[in-house]
């Protein structure tokens, strides 16, 4: 089986170039202020232009506004949008027909039942996204990202599940532990976002190549 991989949370032209000379067949980009992944859209427009076809490049909100959605798409070329907020169907539906683009929407998973959640989705979006549930909230500590967390969940959740929509693995990838999460789970696509940093926000382009060659080596 071909697996192919996401690299999320670019904002270097170092790392989107490593990304794309290693492989990646997605490479994203986060437009949610809280995160310290997080680009303008005129700094991700000027990475998206240096991404050639046929990689996908994906833009990452989390419950926006169709405002805000219309002037990341307005300043920034991408090919996807992944939702990874509370958005319910409906909303989910509403932001592909107004975007006109493709639309991956993020479930989290942290124990049995959850990814039975991505059902309410299938017939609304094009891709879905298993992620780790984000860490519960700390009083007096900033509220946790919705994703990026380094944090993974059981991958055999997944194994022998069936989805009407292509999927993703992610949460608390790396190139040392990428081999058995697809083995287990049995995703076509991961995407990493933490693995491959040397703190939450800073790219590491040898650990993207790493990444990236453990996904082509299987």
């Amino acid at each position: 089986m071909t697996v192919r991989a996401k690299i999320c949370g670019l904002s270097t032209q170092e790392t989107v170039d490593a990304a794309v000379a290693g492989g990646a067949a997605y490479v994203g980009f986060v437009f949610y202020p809280p995160s310290p992944r997080s680009l303008s859209p005129a700094e991700a427009a000027a990475l998206a232009r240096r991404v050639p076809v046929p990689v996908i490049r994906v833009g990452l909100v989390v419950d926006e506004s169709d405002e805000r959605i219309d002037a990341i798409l307005k300043t920034c070329p991408l090919d996807m949008l992944q939702l990874h907020g509370h958005e319910g169907p409906e909303r989910v539906a509403a932001i592909r027909k107004r975007a006109g683009l493709p639309v991956m929407k993020a479930i989290p998973v942290a124990g049995p039942g959850d990814a039975s959640a991505a059902r309410n989705y299938e017939t609304v979006a094009d891709w879905l996204l298993f992620d780790a549930r984000p860490p519960l909230p700390v009083a007096g500590a900033p509220a946790p990202l919705p994703g990026g967390n380094a944090r993974s969940f059981d991958w055999t959740l997944l194994g022998g599940l069936t989805w009407k929509l292509p999927w993703m693995l992610s949460g608390g990838l790396t190139p040392e532990n990428v081999a058995q999460a697809v083995r287990v789970s049995g995703a076509g696509t991961v995407d990493v976002s933490s693995g491959v940093e040397d703190r939450p926000g800073l790219k590491n382009p040898d650990r993207i190549r790493r990444f990236l060659a453990a996904v082509a080596a299987l």
